[in-house]
C-alpha cells in the first residue's frame, strides 16, 4: 500500500492475504498469477511495449478462454468496491476464485498462437490478470 501509513490498515490487509494465501485457490492463484506475469513481462521486453490495450472477448476461442474473461469480469466487480471499502477479505476471496478460471485457461489455451491478433489479445489478457490481483496485493513480493 504505497503511500499509506495507516498500520490497522496494512495488518488487516496483510491478514487476509496471508488467509488466502492458505487456501488450496490462494497458493494456486500464486502459481497462475506469477506464470501470466512471466509470459507477459518476458513478451513485453521481446516485443518493446507493454500489453495493456485492454483485451477484447470477440476474439475469445474456446470456453477456457471465455470463462476468464467472464470470471475477470466478475472479480473486478466485488474487488473495486471491496477495496474501496477496504473490506480486504472479500476482495481476496474475488481474486483467489480466479485460480479455476484461470488454471483451465493455461490448460487449454496457446498464449504464442500463429494468429498476431489472438496473440496480443491473450497478451493484453494476461495484463488484465496481472492488473486485477496486484489492484489486491502485490504477488510479485511473495515468495512460493
Amino acid at each position: 500500500m504505497p503511500g499509506n501509513d495507516d498500520l490497522t490498515l496494512l495488518v488487516k490487509r496483510a491478514t487476509a492475504l496471508s488467509d488466502t494465501l492458505k487456501t488450496e485457490d490462494g497458493a494456486n492463484l500464486l502459481q497462475g498469477y506469477k506464470r501470466a506475469n512471466n509470459i507477459l513481462t518476458q513478451a513485453e521486453a521481446k516485443d518493446g511495449v507493454e500489453y495493456s490495450f485492454g483485451a477484447d472477448p470477440k476474439y475469445a476461442e474456446g470456453p477456457e478462454e471465455t470463462a476468464l474473461f467472464a470470471a475477470l469480469d466478475k472479480a473486478e466487480a466485488i474487488i473495486t468496491p471491496a477495496m474501496a471499502a477496504e473490506d480486504f477479505a472479500t476482495a481476496m476471496q474475488a481474486m483467489a476464485a480466479l485460480r479455476a478460471p484461470i488454471d483451465a485457461f493455461f490448460g487449454a489455451v496457446q498464449i504464442n498462437a500463429d494468429s498476431d491478433v489472438l496473440r496480443r489479445n491473450r497478451l493484453n489478457l494476461l495484463h488484465r490478470i496481472r492488473s486485477i490481483c496486484s489492484g489486491v496485493a502485490d504477488l510479485t513480493r511473495i515468495e512460493g
